[in-house]
């Protein structure tokens, strides 16, 4: 039977040790599968070449923003993957073909995104990330007022910046 003292004293040794392994897992990025953005327009205006130029950016945004968190690595796509993504339906309608994806390309978390247009003043931003086992992981929504380059910018910073990186 363990002294008092021996029992402390084997405690603080393993909070010490447990202490100095957290940092290294916690040095483990979530591998995420980006599958970009979707546009859901609703507005009586067809989408024009300026939004689906918004679209890339606040793609490109998504990405620069969970790399440089240190918190998460986006996996490249593999091309025969995004060959067979190409020929699906779209993301929203394929019943969580993405997770398959995500798993396919090595991934553990699948994300997706749809803007939804419902005006030129009126839009908003969704973000999905889920595990590949199905599980809900991050699931987030912001209105913007304004489609401009700099309104849908600000709103994917703060999707990601005020949400995502402070809740995960």
């Amino acid at each position: 039977m363990k002294t008092p003292t021996a029992r402390l004293a084997q405690n603080l040794l393993l909070s010490v040790l447990l202490l100095f392994a957290a940092p290294a897992g916690a040095a483990e990025k979530l591998k995420v599968a980006f599958f970009g953005f979707e546009m859901f327009n609703t507005s009586p205006l067809p989408t024009s070449a300026e939004e689906r130029a918004r679209i890339a950016r606040i793609e490109e945004v998504f990405r620069e923003m969970l790399s440089a968190s240190g918190r998460y690595e986006v996996v490249a796509i593999p091309e025969e993957l995004q060959r067979k993504i190409a020929q699906s339906s779209k993301i929203t309608g394929c019943n969580g073909c993405q997770l398959d994806w995500a798993m396919e390309a090595g991934a553990e978390i699948a994300a997706f995104g749809v803007v939804q247009k419902v005006s030129n003043l009126i839009l908003n931003e969704n973000l999905y990330m889920d595990r590949v086992d199905g599980s809900a992981f991050f699931s987030r929504s912001v209105d913007i007022r304004g489609n401009t380059d700099e309104s849908w910018e600000r709103g994917m910073r703060y999707l990601i910046g005020n949400y995502l990186l402070k809740e995960k």
